[in-house]
Formats: structure tokens, sequence, C-alpha cells
């Protein structure tokens, strides 16, 4: 593709990831200016200089370019409200956000993840922008982690990467049953499980359907049976209902739903759920629990036929 479609041209250049910034000065009778770029860099440590590009066509351009210097503020992650402030043709960009002056005298925004104060080293001309370099008289970094742009869209790196890394696991099981029986597999601490996987990317149906081919048995992918939170492992638990067509496997083996078969279930909650079952199967009436691993409640499904 050609340089002269703009639009494409445009959106090329939105591959590559940026930070957020609000360009701040003063025009000529003092009152604060600013506006949102992502196309800010910084240019040399000695003497220290960063750049900006800014179009030539914005209504601010003359100010800036008359200016005898400008700020950069990097937005951190929680300022998208900043941005899109600083983006839109708002009267007073300044009145929803908390400033001061600089020491070089341009206005700093509060709560930014570092700000750049800068006297005018330069402006050069570069088609439909121009590129405003400036020399860092007085800058600060904090801890606060910088809002990112890509694609047209934010994102926020830290926020999103927390977030997976605290998130819970996916584990599914398949409470496979059929006549009064259901199919447990050893836990590995001398006690009988619920066949069990983590949910990948494949998701969970491509899991359930995974587990059930490994253990060797006729059974569907069922309807979800329970839902809840296991605080204590970390874990978001979905249990599918799956009826078998006959109580033959190649692992693990099937017990009958009653006290006595169910007694070596280590996990409570599985034991309390397939206890459920047990009572559910006899009144031919089923709901689906939801809730954590003590407590929830039962949201009543109706009948359900026998396989």
């Amino acid at each position: 593709m050609t340089g002269d479609n703009p639009r494409a041209l445009r959106d090329a250049f939105g591959t590559f990831m940026t930070g957020v910034t609000v360009v701040t000065t003063r025009d000529a009778e003092g009152r604060p200016l600013g506006f949102t770029a992502n196309s800010f860099s910084s240019v040399s440590l000695d003497p220290p200089l960063l750049l900006v590009s800014m179009a030539r066509a914005s209504q601010n351009y003359a100010a800036f370019a008359a200016a005898k210097g400008f700020a950069i503020n990097i937005l951190s992650e929680g300022q998208k409200d900043v941005s899109n402030t600083f983006a839109r043709p708002v009267e007073d960009r300044f009145a929803t956000v908390y400033w001061r002056n600089g020491p070089a005298g341009s206005p700093i925004i509060a709560g930014v993840a570092a700000w750049f104060d800068c006297s005018l080293h330069q402006i050069v001309e570069a088609g439909d922008h121009a590129i405003l370099i400036g020399r860092v008289e007085g800058f600060e970094a904090t801890p606060a982690p910088g809002l990112g742009y890509y694609r047209g869209g934010y994102f926020t790196p830290v926020q999103t990467g927390a977030a997976v890394a605290s998130g819970p696991d996916v584990v599914i099981s398949a409470v496979i049953e059929t006549g009064g029986e259901v199919l447990l597999v050893d836990d590995g601490t001398g006690g009988l499980t619920l066949p069990t996987a983590r949910v990948g990317r494949e998701g969970a149906q491509a899991a359930l359907s995974g587990l059930i081919a490994g253990l060797g048995v006729q059974a569907a992918p069922g309807f979800i049976y329970a839902v809840y939170e296991d605080v204590a492992r970390g874990h978001q638990h979905i249990a599918f209902l799956c009826p078998a067509a006959s109580a033959r496997s190649a692992k693990g083996g099937f017990v009958e739903l009653s006290a006595e078969g169910l007694a070596d279930v280590t996990d409570p909650a599985l034991r309390v759920m397939l206890e459920r079952l047990a009572e559910e199967s006899r009144m031919g009436t089923y709901g689906i629990y939801f809730g954590n691993q003590d407590r929830g409640r039962v949201e009543s499904i109706g009948e359900r036929k026998k396989p």
C-alpha cells in the first residue's frame, strides 16, 4: 500500500504502542492551554531535550509556537478521563483537573506518571505537523504507571497484568452420572474426587470434551450444575452434569450416590454437591448452584429426563 492513503497510514502508525500525554502551555494572556498527544519522545540527555508533534492546523498551534515553553504531562493509568477531556473541544479543559505552575511556568497536572516542564528550544516544520523541541528545565517521575495507547484505544498494562496474575484459575469438573452412580477418580491423597481439569485458551466446552475423552467413558457434555468460587484455592469452579450411557470407564470407577458411596470424597464442597445431586435425582428436579465453597443458592431448572 502506498503512503497516499491517510486513513490507512494513520491506522498503521497506530500499531506502535505509546503512552498518552497532555501537552500544556500558556497563551499571551497567561491562560492555560493543553491538548492530548501520544507523539512524544525523548531526544537527548545532554542537553536534556524532548519533542512532541503538533498539527499545524490546530487552533492552539500559534499560541504554542509563540510561547516561551511547554510541559509534557505523562498520564497515569487512572487518567483516561483527563486524556478524553484534553482531546475534545471543551471550553475550559482545565476546569475539571487539579493543576499548578511548573518551575518554567507551564501547567503541571496532578496525578500524572511524570512531568517535564520545558523551555522552547526549536520548532521544526514537518509537513502538516510541526515538531516542538523542548529543553527540560524541571521534571518529576512518580511511581504511578503510565496510560497506554494502541490501535486507537487505551490500555492499562499494569492494571491488566495484576488482574491476570491475581485472577482465579477456571477449573471444570465432570459429574458423570448414570443409574444413581457417579464416576470418581483418585485425588492423589488417598481419597476420591470428580474428574477435573483447568480451562485453557480453548475454553470450557473444549476442556470438558477433552476431559471426558481422556476418561474413556461414553458420556455427553451436559449442562452446568454448579458455579462457585473456591476462595481458599483461588479457583472459579464450574461443574457440568454429564449423563453417561453406561457405568464403564477406562479411568476411575462409578460409585453409588449415597452417604456410604461418597464417604471418600475428600473435598467438602464436592461432597455436598454430590449429596444434593443424590437428593435431586430421587425427586426428579434439578437446580444450579451459585456461590462459593461454603455457601450459596440453588436456582431451580425444573425436571430432567434420565438418559
